[in-house]
């Protein structure tokens, strides 16, 4: 799919791009629930997209040293055992962050795990099938499946 990780980082990083208009929106505004496919607010979507990219974070600094990441076997049995309970339990951990938190999280992390990616060596991620399925499916595909939520708060905060 990807000849070099200089392709994947590209399209992960204009996949990201439009989400970064949530910076724009004021602290009132990111707080606003609205009824769109997730009925999140601003801030929870923010909470949920970051969480998933620290994820992969730890994962790039495991395959950063070794070819073996204990943290995304982890993620995969703690998923197949609860699944979207665990994305309600990011929304109620991340509610009790202070918003300056949350922003700084949103504005560092995606670069963080881009920066780590840079240094793993390809045939870790890139070139091993599951964890490229692993990477595209917490960033790309991942951005992909929430745009029309992004799109929603967007629109609420315009209006």
């Amino acid at each position: 799919m990807y000849l070099n990780a200089l392709e994947f980082l590209e399209e992960e990083r204009e996949g990201w791009r439009p989400f970064e208009a949530l910076l724009d929106l004021s602290d009132e505004q990111l707080g606003v629930g609205v009824s769109g496919p997730d009925r999140w607010s601003g801030r929870d979507l923010m909470a949920h997209l970051v969480h998933w990219q620290a994820g992969c974070l730890d994962v790039a600094r495991e395959l950063a040293v070794g070819p073996h990441s204990p943290t995304k076997e982890r993620q995969d049995r703690e998923w197949d055992e609860r699944a979207d309970a665990i994305n309600d339990e990011i929304t109620v951990e991340w509610a009790k962050l202070p918003m300056s938190e949350v922003r700084r999280r949103f504005e560092t992390t995606p670069g963080e795990l881009r920066g780590y990616l840079t240094v793993v060596p390809e045939t870790r991620w890139l070139k091993h099938a599951d964890y490229l399925a692993y990477f595209l499916n917490e960033t790309t595909d991942h951005y992909a499946d929430h745009t029309a939520d992004l799109e929603v708060i967007l629109e609420a905060a315009r209006s």
